[in-house]
């Protein structure tokens, strides 16, 4: 016997219908790309992504086209994530930071039929469409889209194009296992490979974040979206939670600088946000610089790689924010653990509770983990069993867009590609991924776990760990520091800082001072190109390091 309740499709467009009726007044500010800031209400977010559905109508995009997007975080992008779900096509968010070649890849490979691009990316688009069979038409955004218009052939302006139809489109209702959004992973291990996100899973996922366990949005948020829409199916859902709670949106466009960044938080009344260690350190960097405080900011959700103990109590003690760590990745939509406090541990210490917040946290509903030995045998959730991290739930990939990458999908479950461990109050701890741990001896060496500690050296503005070969040992790990700006860092006292904090045979045989350290274009650092720059470096003996 089934149950008789209604059932209405979880669709992105009952979001757009629910904010217009009772958050319609309340506030999405964005900084455009000319660096002023623009503001509206939701209703006007509605109003907009109704004109904008009729024109892709108009221009012949039907259900389960593609439409592919180069913009940064404003309220035109917003307003294409709304509108292109809403008739039932995908809009696929492209990281403009990829190389050309992945780009052209990806655009093949998804086979778009428009391309909307913001006007500083115009250039970047002219180069990489030449050839595109399937792309129709380019549509610039902006109100200074005029100007670049006439650099590529046929391109039309996205504010005269809106501005030619009228609100009156109804949004449709259909199946809610529509797709809606396509994003690509960063392709470190060969080509990018699609992942296809849903109606259903999106706002599944947006429900469940936008609760006290990740993002803590409510209708008097204010929320700004640090993390581009490019990045993990739109900055990681935080807008599509925003709108679900009715919270005010801001949305920072290009400027991802300190005093940029700071300037909104403060002038906005920021309560949330999410983003990268590297963008939290620079604004931390920027307080400390101006000597503002952020009195309004309480929660800043932090993922991509794991923050630092020194940044989450710096953020904590020194400016009264609550971090949150959340691990996840592309294909869980992102978001699959937060570091929340199980029951029982407000009798830990400070420390105590860091030491669990550095961790990728415990499992929210809707997502399930396991760690298995090389077997495929679940292990022990005992803390020190290590494995292969594997996930699956209500939000979580169940194959790649044209079924690509078939070897990572076992029995139900996603294979992560990261080495892992669960202990007993179900806190998920990453040792790294499977290829930059480092094996020295015959025993693993977590990269991660140095990199972390050594970062918390008041001189070192990033670190990185890898392994290099070692004539006795196979492998040993070397510290590779960028030292930060008018300081002089020496070996012998970044070893000194290590000492006691890491396991003895985890000490770094060398330190290599640097001035830049490679990233991929999602912002992590890429330890194949590293192993790649250093493969003829020659590791320094313990003697000589610590002389």
């Amino acid at each position: 016997m089934q149950g008789l309740m209604q059932h209405r499709p979880l669709l992105l467009s009952s979001l757009l219908e629910h904010a217009r009726l009772y958050n319609g007044n309340t506030e999405i500010v964005s900084r455009v790309m000319s660096g002023a800031i623009e503001r509206y209400g939701y209703a006007d977010l509605d109003r907009r992504a109704r004109k904008l559905a009729k024109a892709l109508l108009r221009l012949g995009v039907r259900k389960g086209d593609r439409v592919a997007t180069l913009a940064f975080n404003t309220f035109r992008h917003l307003e294409l994530n709304y509108a292109v779900g809403g008739i039932g096509a995908i809009c696929h968010t492209i990281n403009p930071r990829l190389f050309h070649e992945q780009i052209r890849y990806i655009l093949d490979h998804a086979e778009d039929v428009l391309l909307f691009v913001d006007t500083p990316l115009a250039p970047l688009a002219r180069k990489i469409i030449g050839g595109q069979a399937s792309i129709k038409k380019v549509i610039v955004l902006g109100s200074d889209a005029d100007a670049v218009t006439s650099e590529i052939a046929g391109a039309v302006s996205y504010e005269a194009m809106i501005a030619a139809e009228d609100d009156g489109h109804n949004w449709e209702v259909f199946d809610e296992l529509t797709a809606c959004g396509l994003c690509y992973t960063s392709g470190t291990t060969g080509n990018p490979k699609g992942v296809l996100y849903s109606h259903r899973t999106t706002l599944l996922h947006a429900m469940m974040t936008k609760g006290r366990d990740c993002f803590d949005v409510y209708d008097r948020s204010t929320a700004l979206a640090l993390v581009p829409m490019f990045h993990a199916n739109v900055s990681w859902g935080l807008p599509y939670a925003a709108t679900m709670a009715g919270a005010k949106l801001v949305l920072p466009g290009a400027k991802l600088d300190g005093a940029s960044l700071k300037e909104l938080i403060v002038q906005e009344g920021v309560t949330t946000s999410n983003g990268v260690p590297t963008i939290w350190q620079v604004i931390i960097d920027e307080l400390k610089k101006s000597g503002e405080r952020v009195p309004l900011l309480e929660r800043v959700v932090i993922a991509g790689s794991a923050p630092a103990p020194s940044m989450i109590e710096t953020l904590e003690k020194e400016y009264g924010v609550d971090v949150g760590h959340v691990w996840g990745m592309t294909e869980v939509s992102p978001c699959g653990t937060s570091a929340t406090m199980h029951r029982g541990s407000e009798r830990l210490s400070y420390e105590e509770k860091l030491k669990l917040k550095v961790k990728q946290g415990r499992p929210i509903w809707g997502a399930e983990f396991q760690v298995t030995d090389p077997e495929g045998k679940p292990q022990a959730r005992v803390g020190n069993a290590y494995g292969d991290l594997r996930v699956r739930g209500l939000w979580v990939l169940e194959s790649y867009f044209k079924q690509e990458g078939a070897s990572s999908f076992k029995d139900g479950w996603f294979t992560t590609g990261d080495v892992a461990s669960i202990d007993e109050h179900g806190y998920v701890h990453l040792a790294d991924r499977a290829k930059d741990l480092i094996k020295s001896g015959g025993e693993w060496i977590s990269s991660i776990e140095v990199e972390n500690v050594a970062v918390g050296h008041p001189g070192v503005a990033e670190a990185a760990v890898i392994g290099l070969p070692h004539p006795k040992w196979d492998e040993r790990p070397v510290l590779i520091v960028i030292p930060k700006p008018g300081v002089t860092l020496e070996k012998r006292e970044l070893l000194a800082f290590l000492e006691g904090k890491i396991a003895k045979w985890w000490m770094p045989d060398d330190v290599i001072f640097v001035s830049e350290i490679p990233h991929s274009a999602t912002g992590k650092i890429q330890k194949v190109e590293l192993r790649k720059q250093f493969q003829n470096y020659r590791i320094a003996s313990a003697e000589a390091v610590a002389s």
